[in-house]
């Protein structure tokens, strides 16, 4: 079983920046993920990706926080960062963070909310 929790959510004001991290824990390996992404969902909307890294370091943003947020993982701390620099009202949401192994099913941690206010 492998189990992911995120962390760093909260208040924020426009401009300002937060870090969000995602700890994995269990039998499968952080390292050997194919894939790892952070997902949001806004109140009302569905679910987006928001930035995602393969196993060979290969970033991809969303539109709306390219050059904005960093994704970054440190394998030898089991850990998923999501740096957000200039976060806007538009980015309010849960945050999840979501693996992909390359064999079974793929992971999901419960979220953690960044609300972006003056």
């Amino acid at each position: 079983q492998v189990q992911l929790v995120e962390s760093g959510g909260g208040l924020v004001q426009p401009g300002r920046s937060l870090r969000l991290s995602c700890v994995s824990s269990g039998f499968y390996e952080f390292g050997s993920f194919k894939a790892m992404a952070w997902y949001r969902q806004a109140p009302g909307k569905q679910r987006e990706l928001v930035a995602s890294i393969m196993r060979d370091g290969t970033t991809n943003y969303a539109g709306a926080v390219k050059g904005r947020f960093t994704i970054s993982r440190d394998n030898s701390k089991n850990t998923l960062y999501l740096h957000m620099n200039n976060p806007q009202l538009d980015d309010t949401a849960v945050y999840s963070c979501h693996g992909a192994p390359y064999f079974g099913e793929d992971y999901w941690g419960k979220g953690t909310l960044v609300t972006v206010s003056p």
